[in-house]
Formats: structure tokens, sequence, C-alpha cells
């Protein structure tokens, strides 16, 4: 017997209603909008000479010292050290933010302990703490990570603080009355419920770090890194390596927020229905 094809099949689209590749098409085409129309208006600017040269190139000066620097290998090589000291200074970050964040939430003598301690210190831009962490450290890499941990972990305490303490309080009973235990209430209750803050955290802790991490890179001594290139492109008013620099520092973040956290996310909340997709 041939199989029977569904009606609903045969239902044409609505007038109007997009097809899946035209669909993927205007978002791409909304998504690169701003970024078409900031460039225009960049090169605008540029031609008709309201800045001098020197001071303001054009897209196309700028894009052939990225290339001229990456096919020099200077620029992987500070695009390199920079997310090395990145990377271990928000892992930092992230391990003392959450376990202090999750102990403040499930601790009322935690809570008490470090609220005070980390209202005081969140308000503070990290840059200020920089003269105490180099006077401190001295000048170099482990001063830089630890100013970045220090910094960026902030938003991770709060955030992790407020997504324990969010969790529902009927998911909490219901395990209880179930005989779960508190490895098991930490595991399968407290975790996924507040894992959607968490990852908030780390992201706003990440965005921190990379703030920060470019200027102490200006200021700690090193030798290498994306701060360190445009601190030293500025003195030489090679403007357009410094926006090389700039640009460089946009696209890694753009591939960590889109290839690492949209990806954690999907992995986690979204397929375990804490959070819609």
């Amino acid at each position: 017997m041939h199989d029977v094809v569904p009606a609903s099949a045969f239902v044409p689209l609505a007038p109007g209603a997009p097809a899946e590749g035209e669909a993927r098409w205007r978002v791409f085409a909304r998504t690169a909008f701003p970024f078409l129309v900031v460039g225009l208006a960049w090169e605008i600017t540029a031609r008709l000479g309201v800045f001098p040269a020197r001071l303001f190139p054009s897209l196309e000066e700028v894009a052939y010292a990225l290339v001229r620097l990456t096919v020099a290998g200077i620029l992987p090589h500070h695009a390199g050290e920079t997310l090395l000291r990145l990377f271990a200074g928000f892992s930092i970050a992230a391990v003392m933010g959450v376990a202090i964040g999750i102990a403040m939430g499930r601790s009322r003598r935690a809570e008490d302990i470090f609220l005070p301690l980390v209202s005081i210190g969140a308000p503070i831009p990290g840059i200020a703490y920089a003269p105490l962490f180099l006077l401190w450290f001295g000048l170099g890499n482990f001063a830089t990570i630890l100013l970045v941990g220090f910094a960026s972990s902030f938003a991770v305490i709060i955030n992790t603080w407020t997504g324990v303490k969010a969790v529902k309080e009927i998911w909490v009973r219901s395990a209880q009355s179930m005989g779960a235990d508190n490895q098991r209430m930490f595991r399968q209750v407290i975790l996924p419920g507040a894992l959607p803050y968490i990852l908030t955290g780390l992201r706003l802790g990440m965005a921190q770090a990379w703030r920060i991490l470019v200027v102490v890179e200006m200021l700690a001594g090193v030798q290498w890194g994306l701060g360190w290139m445009i601190f030293g492109a500025r003195e030489l008013l090679n403007t357009d390596v410094m926006l090389a620099g700039v640009a460089v520092i946009g696209i890694i973040g753009l591939i960590l927020e889109k290839h690492v956290f949209q990806r954690l996310e999907d992995y986690t909340v979204v397929r375990w229905g804490m959070m819609e997709q």
C-alpha cells in the first residue's frame, strides 16, 4: 500500500510568508545593516578629510594594516598573549565567583560575610585597582592575571548568588519530600535552576575581563598583547594599527559569545527546559 500523504503537505504558504532560506537571509541582512551604515559613515568621513588622514584612516588602510600584521605574525602573537592572560584571569574569576556565589545563596552566614564586601567592591571600576595590584605584585603577567580575575569576579558572584536565591521553593520542597539528600538537591535542583543566572554572570564577567585586561596591558609593562600594541601604536600615531587591534578584540569577543557561551547555553539550560531559545 502507498503511504498516505497528509493534506497539510499540500497547503500553500500564506501570502508574504518567507521561505526558510529567505528568513535566514533577512536575519543576516538585519544583523549586517548597522555595520554597513557605520562603515559607510566612517568611509565618507575619511574620504571627505574631516580629520587628518593620519588620525582617521579609511577602512581600506585599516584592512591593509590588519592583513599586513597578520601575515607578519605580529598580530597573532599579540592576540595569543592576550588570550592566555584572559583565560587565566577569567578562570580565576569563574571558579572563585561561582563558589562564593553558591555559598552566599546557600548559607546565611556566608551571605552576611561576603555581601557587604561584594556590594562595596563591585561598583568600583576595575582600573581603580590597577595601581594597588601593580604595587603589590609588580609589573608583568602575574599582577595582570590576578587583577583580571579579581575585577571580573564580582559580576559572577552577584549573578550566581541571585540565581541560587531565585530557585523556586516548591522545587526544593518537592525534592525534599522525595527523599533527596543535600548532594542530590544541589546537583539536580539548585544548580539547574541557577544556571541561567550563572551563565549571565559569566558573560558579564568575560566582558569585564576584556575591558580591564586591555587597559592593564598598557600599564603593566608586558611585552606582548593587544592592549600593549594599541598603546604603542598611539605613541607613533599609527591609527590604522590601533583600529586593527580594536577590530581583533571585537572579533574575538563575538566568537566567544557565539561559539562558547551560546553553545554552552544551548547544551544546558535550553535543553533542560530552563530557558526558551
